[in-house]
């Protein structure tokens, strides 16, 4: 295996469940958006996140951040925002008679991209080079971006006056779609509590300790590269998302960016259970996150209240998966 030893993963796995353990200290419940969040920082990718407000989507990047030790940032989109307030601008130096860059939000490791479809199409274009290059481009001069680097981005279900939709191309960038759900019951109670004791009511994040370094991250990054995926699941992905081009009920299928998400995602599944192996129920288990924004779905469906998630879950049931 490439000189990686066995104990690599072990231990990886061990490093994961320590950040899981961490974030599990502020976030009450959304054990499902914990796991995937971090399955996204491990595959090198990003998310869009979809839920309504008061969820915990900002508790959670901002606890992300401070358990690896990185640097986080809010930008929230509005239809005024420009590039320039995403990358950066050049200002007059007046002591050096000349120009400085300087540098915005984007350049951190964790950026929270807070309802991203209410920005017009060339502040979003903006932040879709920053994720798809890891460089952003301000007065011509190309900089690079820290690394890691990860882009969570929200949209809000419930509210389409004043929103810019994302297109399909720039959806097929992200990496995962989380779908962040309401607590339940006893998880409310429990945050209702812990809430009772706070000024105002935010968690409070200064209990995170910094459990895994941004290095230790990229070292995890690249583990993945070393794993072994059989060629069976490499087919297995590839019919799973071919299938999605001729399924009935589905007007627009996802490209082979689809397939390649999946097996990215599905290591990192692989990793976070141990192993150093891919098999099935891995890409199984992330079909739905990876594949439910790259669809389109047509009006009947739609109008029949079936979404992309439920599609998704037909599909699995009837593209045989390889015994391995």
């Amino acid at each position: 295996m490439d000189n990686v030893e066995s104990s690599s993963f072990s231990d990886a796995q061990l490093s994961i469940q320590q950040l899981t353990n961490e974030l599990k200290k502020v976030m009450v419940g959304q054990d499902s958006v914990i796991e995937q969040t971090i399955l996204c920082l491990l595959a090198a990718g990003h998310a869009l996140v979809e839920g309504v407000p008061g969820l915990g989507k900002t508790l959670l990047v901002r606890s992300l951040s401070q358990a690896m030790g990185g640097k986080f940032n809010r930008i929230q989109f509005t239809p005024d925002l420009m590039p320039s307030d995403v990358s950066g601008h050049a200002m007059f130096n007046k002591q050096s008679d000349n120009f400085v860059i300087r540098k915005g939000p984007v350049f951190c490791n964790l950026l929270l991209a807070d309802e991203i479809n209410r920005a017009p199409a060339k502040t979003q274009s903006s932040l879709l080079e920053a994720m798809q290059e890891q460089q952003v481009t301000v007065e011509g001069q190309s900089l690079q971006l820290p690394s890691p680097f990860m882009v969570m981005a929200t949209q809000n279900p419930l509210e389409h006056e004043g929103t810019y939709p994302l297109p399909e191309a720039q959806l097929d960038r992200f990496l995962l779609h989380i779908w962040v759900d309401y607590p339940s019951v006893e998880e409310e109670i429990e945050l209702s509590k812990r809430l009772s004791n706070t000024v105002g009511d935010q968690l409070d994040v200064s209990a995170i300790q910094p459990v895994m370094s941004l290095e230790k991250v990229q070292e995890l990054q690249f583990l993945l590269t070393k794993m072994e995926v059989d060629q069976s699941i490499h087919e297995y992905a590839v019919r799973l998302v071919r299938a999605t081009r001729d399924w009935h009920g589905i007007e627009v299928g996802a490209g082979p960016r689809g397939s390649l998400a999946l097996l990215r995602v599905a290591k990192a599944h692989a990793l976070m259970q141990g192993r150093a192996f891919v098999l099935p129920d891995d890409i199984k288990s992330m079909a739905v996150s990876v594949l439910r924004h790259r669809i389109r779905l047509t009006a009947e469906l739609e109008i029949e209240g079936i979404g992309a998630s439920q599609v998704i879950n037909e599909l699995l049931q009837n593209v045989e998966a390889p015994r391995v």
